[in-house]
């Protein structure tokens, strides 16, 4: 079998880092929050926000966490910590919890 051109396999990469972007935007919107008439589908977070609630998060802490994809503690390895207080609904008490979880838990937050 002959050798693939670097071109080739440049596309071939490109076309990979396509497909999980839109995989991941399409996982995205399907957790997105459910807004009608004002009022959010609640039933909703319920269903995602268990390992949140366990750890005593207040309600918009958690919506916030859910709506940007991340639904228990190992998923906040994939993101800064700055990017964490950033979330609309994440409070100075929300993020303290958040971080003594993290070092119990011997996790990190991404640089």
């Amino acid at each position: 079998m002959a050798k693939k051109s670097a071109a080739k396999i440049k596309m071939e990469a490109a076309e990979i880092k396509r497909a999980a972007a839109a995989r991941r935007e399409e996982k995205k919107q399907e957790t997105q929050n459910v807004v009608t008439n004002g009022t959010a589908d609640l039933d909703h977070y319920e269903s995602l926000d268990g390992a949140w609630r366990e750890l005593g998060l207040a309600a918009p802490a958690r919506r916030a966490l859910i709506d940007d994809g991340l639904f228990e503690l190992a998923d906040l390895r994939k993101v800064s910590l700055a990017a964490v207080k950033e979330l609309h609904g994440m409070g100075p008490n929300a993020v303290r919890v958040l971080v003594n979880e993290m070092k119990k838990a011997d996790l990190a937050f991404r640089k």
